[in-house]
């Protein structure tokens, strides 16, 4: 079965392929032809517009297969073409790929081809590129440049301009016209380019000499991408004109100005006039002559127009020439020639060589002195100055400014401004500068500078001011005020201090002298030349009796005019007072729990010197009291707290201790005094003992509160008084031509008095003790009754009045008992024994005063 056999399997398949297509058969695929137009089929006579963007779908395959097979499609271009056109192969979508000119490709051949796999159809197609306005119009034969004699006649054609446009139709016709210029001399066919001078318009070379067109060619306007689009494009002609001859000549630069100087010499050059002609394109030679105005000492060169002095300047006879000149052109025609004529204008000046000059009444004079009183009033004119100034050139030449250069704005001069020849005059402007104390000579400089010459040419003077001096200042002293310190108890003619006036005139009238004056000043002096303060010889200063002077002194000058300073004085305290007790023996009493108090009194002006300090430097026994160094208060050791301890400490009933205290001062050298003081102990009843300990420390609590008891006792006295004076007059009111009014004979009144009772207990209470105006001693025990004074006469129609004196000793409070209402009983007895006094002594006062009317 080798090779036989696969020879026999070949054969079998060939036979099965040969019966089957006896059986089926198999056709071609084909393209749908719709026609031109359409946009699907076989792209047969498809045209396309140019401007057609890139990656458009611009038509699709369309075919099919009889078998309905499914089909593919192809689409190719010649070799070494642009393929233009991509497709999908099974959409038959076609793409535009690259971009179409119609300009450059207007037909575009291609193959197209279906096929369903097995069998394959291809066709050539020509695609047509239809046109849109996408090209605008070009200019042929540029630039632009044509040359056209100035005298060309208007109308005439002068170029013909053409542009082509390669759209087709609209898009490629074109027309033209000029871009608007108000000044342009053409105008242009819109149709054939032809551009022309405008009508009664001519050239001028001497005025333009070369034009300068924009020509803008338009088409007819197209669709592009949608939209209709016109296109246009432009070109510049450029017209030269030729000129041609017909401008006369025309001088250059004028007017035309010429100086003479003293100093030219015969042939010296004045000036030089210049003509040229007007045609510049092609112009003539210029020749120059003068026609009149010359007086003959000028002359001319007829080819460089410069004109020269033919005479010497002194024998001028005219200040001022008018020369009229003429340029005329130099051609080779036979006809008249074209000339043009100006007039040169010739001054003759003078030569500036003469500076300005100052002049005094002799001569020329560079230094003017004068003497004068200070501080003349503003605006007075410095008569003493006899100044000219002059400058001998003329014209310009001689015209200068003044200026006076000197210390701030003394004086001004006038004029300012001069022209030839001046009188010079010097004015104050400020008086204050003008001041011998400042400098008794004033300088300044006087300038004279030319102003519109190139030299500048100027002169300078010296002007001096010599100042006599008037009194014009007062004496100023060095300062407003002067502090002297001077020790107490100085010896008498002691310096304090010096005080200075200085006065800057001259000669008496800055002599000073001084004087004192004012309260306080008769215990000074002061030297009339010198000014030294010193204490009068006989007087002692005393820091405690003043320590504080004031006065004022004077300084005068020879005329009378002066100027104050006030001095203060103060007298330095000097410890020369030792400390001092009111008495050298001191008794008081002390209260346990309640502190003394002792004081002396040091009489010195200030501290140190007056502030005392204060010590124990004997007690016997010792270490029973402290004493507070600063303030003189004297209290029980702590542990002191009964009079029991006191009494163990001195063994006796009498608690009474003698102390030796000394008050000793801060001051250098230090001052001292001793005293002797006696202290009785005592002990305070349990509410008086309540009160002072919480009262220990605000004494001023204590002293206001009998302050205030005492204060409302005499208030209701007398407010009861005055109710009872308002009450009898009102009662009283009689008519006196019916009233006998008798007089009781009156007796002499005897003193009176009353005093607050007061309850003692027996014991330490003992020494408090109160005794009646005739000095006798009360002793009563407590709740005793008090005698009544005999009633006093009262005088008629007097205000009933109570008086009194208290009379009272340093005592002893009784002990407080142990029981807490005795204290409270003793206090309600004592007040309702008081009012019930007062108000019997009221009650027969009254009684007796209106007796007195019966």
């Amino acid at each position: 079965y080798g090779f036989w056999g696969c020879v026999a399997h070949c054969l079998f398949v060939l036979l099965l392929l040969s019966v089957r297509g006896l059986g089926q058969s198999d056709y071609a695929p084909y393209f749908y032809d719709y026609g031109p137009g359409a946009t699907h089929g076989n792209m047969a006579l498809f045209s396309i517009s140019e401007d057609t963007p890139v990656g458009t779908h611009v038509y699709t395959l369309n075919g099919t297969d009889p078998e309905e097979d499914p089909v593919r499609y192809g689409l190719t271009f010649e070799q070494g073409t642009k393929e233009y056109f991509r497709v999908d192969p099974k959409s038959g979508n076609v793409t535009l790929v690259q971009e179409l000119d119609r300009e450059k490709q207007a037909e575009i051949s291609a193959l197209v081809s279906i096929t369903d796999g097995r069998n394959k159809v291809a066709e050539t197609v020509r695609i047509f590129v239809t046109d849109a306005n996408d090209e605008q119009p070009e200019f042929q034969n540029l630039p632009f440049a044509i040359d056209v004699p100035e005298d060309t006649a208007p109308g005439s054609s002068v170029y013909k301009v053409t542009a082509v446009d390669k759209d087709m139709g609209s898009g490629g016709s074109v027309s033209y016209y000029l871009q608007s210029s108000p000044l342009t001399k053409f105008t242009i066919d819109g149709h054939s380019g032809v551009l022309r001078i405008r009508a009664n318009e001519t050239l001028d070379y001497e005025t333009t000499p070369a034009h300068f067109v924009t020509v803008v060619a338009q088409d007819g306007g197209g669709k592009y991408k949608g939209q209709h689009q016109v296109m246009s494009s432009t070109a510049t002609v450029t017209i030269n004109v030729v000129d041609a001859q017909d401008t006369p000549p025309s001088f250059v630069g004028t007017p035309y100005f010429g100086y003479i100087y003293e100093v030219s010499l015969p042939g010296s050059e004045i000036f030089t006039v210049y003509a040229k002609d007007g045609d510049q394109g092609n112009p003539n030679s210029i020749h120059y002559s003068i026609m009149n105005g010359s007086d003959g000492v000028f002359d001319i060169n007829s080819t460089s127009g410069c004109i020269s002095l033919t005479t010497n300047p002194s024998q001028l006879k005219s200040e001022l020439y008018e020369i009229r000149v003429k340029a005329i052109e130099e051609g080779r025609g036979e006809g008249p020639m074209d000339y043009d004529i100006t007039t040169v204008t010739v001054r003759v000046v003078d030569l500036n060589n003469h500076p300005p000059t100052f002049y005094g009444e002799t001569g020329p004079q560079n230094r003017f002195e004068v003497t004068m009183f200070e501080h003349p009033p503003a605006g007075e004119i410095l008569r003493g100055f006899k100044i000219t100034v002059n400058d001998s050139d003329q014209g310009a030449n001689a015209k200068f400014k003044l200026r006076l250069v000197g210390p701030g704005r003394v004086l001004r001069v006038v004029p300012q401004t001069v022209l030839n020849e001046a009188q010079v005059t010097i004015i104050v402007e400020d008086t204050s500068g003008i001041d011998y104390e400042k400098g008794s000579t004033l300088t300044f400089k006087l300038l004279a500078i030319e102003i519109d010459t190139p030299e500048r040419f100027s002169a300078t003077a010296d002007i001096i001011i010599h100042l006599l001096d008037t009194n014009d200042n007062v004496p100023a002293f060095t300062s407003e005020y002067y502090v002297a310190r001077i020790d107490e108890n100085s010896p008498g003619g002691s310096s304090l201090v010096s005080v200075t006036a200085i006065d800057p005139d001259s000669g008496p009238w800055g002599e000073v002298k001084y004087t004192i004056y004012g309260s306080g000043s008769d215990l000074f002096s002061i030297h009339f030349s010198t000014g030294l303060i010193s204490t009068q010889p006989w007087a002692t200063l005393d820091a405690e009796a003043r320590s504080k002077y004031n006065f004022y002194v004077k300084a005068e000058d020879g005329e009378g005019e002066y100027s104050l300073a006030e001095v203060f004085v103060t007298v330095l305290d000097l410890n020369d007072h030792s400390p001092e007790f009111h008495e050298s023996l001191l008794e008081e009493t002390m209260v346990i729990g309640a502190p003394v108090r002792i004081e002396a009194v040091d009489e010195d002006a200030e501290s140190p010197n007056n502030v005392i300090e204060y010590s124990i430097m004997k007690a016997d026994p010792k270490n029973i009291f402290d004493i507070d160094c600063n303030t003189g208060v004297i209290k029980l050791k702590p542990y002191i707290k009964s009079m029991e301890i006191i009494h163990n400490i001195t063994k006796s009933q009498e608690c009474k201790w003698s102390l030796l205290v000394e008050a000793r001062d801060r001051g250098s050298p230090s001052f001292s005094t001793t005293a002797v003081l006696n202290i009785d102990i005592t002990e305070a009843t349990p509410l008086m003992a309540a009160f002072l300990k919480r009262s220990r420390g605000s004494p001023m609590k204590v002293l206001g509160m009998v302050t205030g008891i005492i204060s409302l006792l005499v208030g209701a006295t007398v407010l009861f008084s005055t109710a009872m004076y308002l009450r009898n007059t009102k009662s009283n009111r009689i008519s006196p031509a019916r009233r006998i009014i008798k007089r009781r004979p009156r007796h002499p009144e005897p003193p009176w008095s009353f005093r607050m009772p007061i309850f003692r207990d027996a014991g330490p209470s003992s020494k408090f003790l109160a005794d009646d105006p005739e000095g006798g001693r009360a002793d009563r025990g407590a709740g005793g009754p008090r005698a009544k004074p005999p009633p006093p006469n009262a005088p008629p129609r007097v205000l009933p009045t109570i008086s009194g004196v208290l009379a009272s000793r340093s005592f002893k409070k009784p002990k407080a008992s142990s029981s807490s209402g005795s204290g409270s009983g003793r206090k309600e007895t004592m007040s309702s024994a008081l009012v019930s006094e007062l108000k019997m002594r009221l009650e027969q006062k009254i009684n007796e005063s209106n007796q007195g009317y019966c």
